[in-house]
């Protein structure tokens, strides 16, 4: 009978670590939902309201709560410095997108001026199409720096496959503004079939499933500790009942 409480001892202690292992697992997947929640409502709420000038918004570091806010930006874009990113998808279509610096009177905002696909395994261009000249209105969502490693991030011969404002502005003659602007509406329009990136996907994605799914698992391995023991205790049984006829 001792083996078999050491055994016994040993499974609870077994069964005790990975079932925190799982409900951890869980809680980290309870916690994403959260954090998705949130980030539905902010994208939602910031998306509704009114649309801002630019420069109320674009005062600071652009943070994940200021993402998809609506606003207008007034300039003229910089074609002579303009990038192409590499291996973008749109509403999961593939292509690439069209960043252009726009020279406002209170500094120069990146703009993202839209999605450009791509048929089948064409190539992606050495430059996109060229912004409109003389000056323009520019009505678009306010988006973060996207990070990366710095080979994703630091442009080379006008190509770059994330938007970050800080290590193009290390490329240019000029300051820029922290984050910069997915457009909507360009005004007068723009030539090749630019379309305005899509908003996020707004669900809830399969984070309460994934928690259900591995706190399933810790009752299963608390269920299995006492199948295990009645099983000893089965077995036990039985071979005294042996023993003794």
């Amino acid at each position: 009978m001792h083996r078999l409480w050491v055994r016994w001892a040993l499974l609870i202690v077994f069964v005790g670590l990975i079932g925190t292992v799982f409900v951890n697992l869980g809680d980290w997947q309870l916690d994403r939902l959260r954090q998705r929640r949130e980030r539905n409502a902010a994208t939602i709420g910031n998306e509704q309201a009114p649309v801002r000038p630019a420069e109320d918004v674009f005062t600071r570091t652009i943070t994940e709560a200021d993402q998809w806010q609506r606003v207008e930006a007034r300039g003229s874009f910089d074609a002579d410095h303009q990038f192409v990113v590499r291996y973008r998808d749109n509403g999961g279509s593939d292509g690439y997108e069209v960043v252009t610096p726009l020279r406002m009177p209170t500094g120069t905002l990146l703009v993202d001026r839209g999605f450009v696909r791509l048929p089948g395994n064409a190539p992606i261009p050495a430059a996109g199409p060229p912004p409109p000249s003389g000056e323009v209105v520019v009505i678009g969502h306010v988006r973060r720096n996207e990070t990366g490693r710095r080979s994703a991030v630091t442009p080379v011969a006008g190509q770059i496959r994330l938007i970050n404002s800080d290590a193009i502005a290390a490329t240019l003659p000029y300051p820029l503004l922290n984050g910069y602007l997915s457009a909507l509406v360009v005004q007068p329009p723009q030539a090749g079939d630019l379309q305005p990136v899509a908003l996020p996907e707004i669900s809830e994605g399969p984070h309460f499933w994934y928690a259900v799914q591995w706190f399933i698992f810790t009752g299963f391995a608390v269920a299995g500790i006492v199948v295990f023991i009645r099983s000893d205790l089965r077995a036990r049984r039985e071979s005294s009942v042996g023993s003794g006829g």
